[in-house]
């Protein structure tokens, strides 16, 4: 027995977790040509110690396959095309039907209108966030938020 009666491989287990950094996916659903947002977005969550996986342009069957392989704690989607419900509860069911839902927290961000919002919050998005979103905010609603 180690440190107050722990065995030194759960001392190391509890260790690595902590020290483990925040996985991020960040993908776009189809292909609908605006990348600067989801850059933005990507370098923020990066340059604030997060490893980030840019998807790029993917489909919903890629984007939740990346993010179970990955083992990511964080789904940003970036959309622009209007089809934010259509993609975001095709993945989101998808992510249900693999048992892996519970486990990634989902923001989505693009050109939304704000009235989307809570509908998108009620099918299982942790967070919205459209144009003039200040990514320090995004940050923090991550650190403040990730399923542990």
């Amino acid at each position: 027995m180690g440190y107050l009666g722990t065995s030194p491989i759960h001392l190391i287990e509890v260790l690595t977790m902590s020290n483990r950094k925040i996985r991020v996916l960040m993908s776009k659903p189809g292909i609908d040509g605006h990348w600067r947002g989801g850059i933005v977005v990507s370098r923020a969550l990066r340059d604030a110690g997060m490893e980030l996986i840019f998807g790029g342009f993917q489909n919903v069957n890629q984007i939740v396959e990346a993010a179970i392989q990955e083992d990511v704690d964080v789904l940003g989607l970036s959309i622009h095309s209007g089809a934010h419900f259509a993609y975001t509860k095709q993945v989101i069911d998808l992510l249900k039907e693999k048992g892996v839902f519970d486990d990634i927290l989902i923001l989505v961000g693009g050109v939304i209108p704000a009235q989307d919002f809570p509908k998108l919050k009620e099918i299982g998005v942790a967070n919205v966030y459209g144009p003039g979103s200040m990514t320090s905010d995004i940050v923090e609603f991550i650190r403040e938020n990730i399923k542990k």
